[in-house]
């Protein structure tokens, strides 16, 4: 599969769809509808499969929000951190849970330990 880099900027109601690569210019009315307008452009305009083509977006600043394409990367890097952090909160949870069950303490004092309700907290002491 070949990657290509396109660039989008706002142009009243329509997303501008630059393609370096090919000389490619095309557009579409919604951003969701970019990346599908520049992969059919370049498969055409290349004599490629459609599905031998990849596109990575970038976007050229949008009013005076800055540089759109750092601040999503951010967005997405911190989303990911976000789950990665949510996954090692539960994880200790459960061995906290687990931990505290096999000490004998009561599901319900166990729940307002971890701040969970008791059916939470029986759900971790549960899982394995």
């Amino acid at each position: 599969m070949t990657a290509y880099e396109a660039t989008v900027s706002r142009d009243d109601k329509w997303w501008m769809v630059r393609i370096p690569a090919v000389d490619g210019l095309t557009q579409a009315r919604r951003l969701s509808e970019a990346t599908e307008m520049a992969r059919e452009y370049i498969a055409a305009s290349q004599d490629l499969p459609l599905d031998a083509v990849e596109v990575n977006l970038s976007f050229d600043p949008v009013g005076d929000v800055g540089d759109l394409t750092e601040r999503v990367a951010t967005i997405t890097a911190e989303r990911a951190r976000a789950v990665e952090l949510e996954r090692s909160a539960s994880q200790h949870a459960r061995e906290l849970a687990h931990s505290l069950a096999a000490a004998d303490v009561p599901v319900r004092d166990i729940g307002a330990i971890l701040r969970v309700s008791h059916q939470r907290a029986h759900q971790l002491i549960s899982s394995r």
